[in-house]
């Protein structure tokens, strides 16, 4: 007899202003997940427990980023920073920047990284934001698929974006106006 299971998700997208451990925790263990998966967060290989643990407890503290998870029943599975220019930068105080985004890989496929960026939109919108911005390497088909769906435009190319294993990797350029 075979039984299949109807698994309810629930996808939640809020901005984290205060960590709590178990919060602090799911972060670490996501982005050591998308790191060892080639997710792009940045890092070639995992850093230290105590490393990243610095690095999201200082997310939340830098008024220029806001910190915004994707929770897959109640539990973070994603990440997305949208980022402002220092005050001083009148030129571009209406443009913001989305920086760092990925969701780990048990949780792709559910509309966690669609479900963030929408709720980006509307915050950047909600503070006056004209204009998103944001890259990607060439190598991660999955994230320029998933801003393309979203409107978000093409404006140029970066032969020398990054530096892995010894070769250059190219980045691309979106925009999205708002």
């Amino acid at each position: 007899m075979s039984v299949q299971l109807k698994e309810k998700i629930n996808i939640s997208v809020e901005t984290l202003d205060n960590l709590s451990e178990v919060d602090l925790a799911d972060l670490c263990n996501i982005t050591e997940q998308a790191i060892d998966a080639g997710g792009g967060f940045g890092w070639i290989r995992v850093p230290t427990r105590e490393i990243l643990n610095q690095y999201w407890i200082k997310i939340t503290k830098d008024n220029l980023n806001n910190l915004i998870v994707g929770r897959l029943n109640g539990v973070i599975a994603g990440t997305l920073q949208l980022s402002y220019e220092a005050p001083n930068i009148e030129s571009r105080k209406n443009i913001a920047q989305i920086k760092r985004h990925f969701v780990t890989p048990w949780a792709r496929g559910y509309g966690l990284a669609k479900s963030m960026i929408d709720f980006s939109e509307k915050k950047a919108k909600e503070e006056n934001i004209k204009s998103i911005q944001m890259s990607v390497r060439e190598t991660q088909e999955a994230a320029i698929q998933l801003f393309s769906g979203k409107n978000f435009k093409v404006w140029g190319e970066n032969p020398y974006y990054a530096f892995i294993n010894g070769s250059f990797i190219k980045g691309i350029y979106f925009y999205k106006n708002l």
